[in-house]
């Protein structure tokens, strides 16, 4: 059952394809899959959770905003993790007993392997359009930590030049991450 803080922001969506993207999100592990393999919101529910403290970090750093795009942007950002992870399990010994036990832990398996922010645009334009700025920001939303910028890609601060949405929406990312979020083991 999808979480009500993402429903209820997710009303806000009412352009064309918004009912047929959510009819294929509750499809999907959306909702209950973790946010990372290991970081924050390591656990079941993990990524629905981020995405709504995305959305309300971006509505305080973006009041200038629509709340069509801020409900895009914030939900959305990080839709390419959906069915990206899987239950696997491995052997980890008990500091008390001593005896090796099975513990379950996610990994990836990108089906999918199209990036991270631009398979976001790509999948969320399977169903709707995007305006310029939704598009770069989903896109840029990680900043310097996406491998695009790695080896001194220039695109990321041309968008950050030309987008405030996407600097906005990093930000909101970072913040959610690293103050709002339990970071796992």
């Amino acid at each position: 059952m999808p979480n009500m803080d993402f429903m209820n922001a997710y009303q806000k969506i009412t352009r064309p394809g918004a009912d047929r993207l959510l009819a294929w999100l509750e499809t999907t592990d959306f909702f209950t899959a973790p946010a990372s393999t290991r970081f924050h919101g390591a656990y079941p529910g993990g990524l629905c959770e981020h995405s709504v403290n995305v959305y309300k970090r971006l509505c305080a750093l973006a009041p200038e905003e629509t709340p069509e795009t801020l409900a895009v942007c914030g939900l959305l950002h990080d839709l390419c993790k959906a069915n990206f992870y899987k239950v696997s399990s491995r052997n980890v010994k008990d500091e008390q007993t001593g005896r090796w036990e099975k513990v379950p832990f996610y990994q990836v398996e990108d089906q999918f392997p199209y990036g991270h922010g631009e398979k976001s645009v790509f999948l969320i334009e399977r169903f709707m359009r995007l305006k310029t700025s939704e598009a770069l920001a989903i896109r840029w939303h990680m900043g310097g930590f996406d491998d695009a910028t790695k080896g001194g890609s220039y695109a990321v601060s041309t968008a950050f030049d030309h987008c405030p949405l996407a600097v906005k929406l990093h930000l909101a990312d970072m913040e959610a991450t690293y103050l709002d979020e339990k970071r796992g083991e």
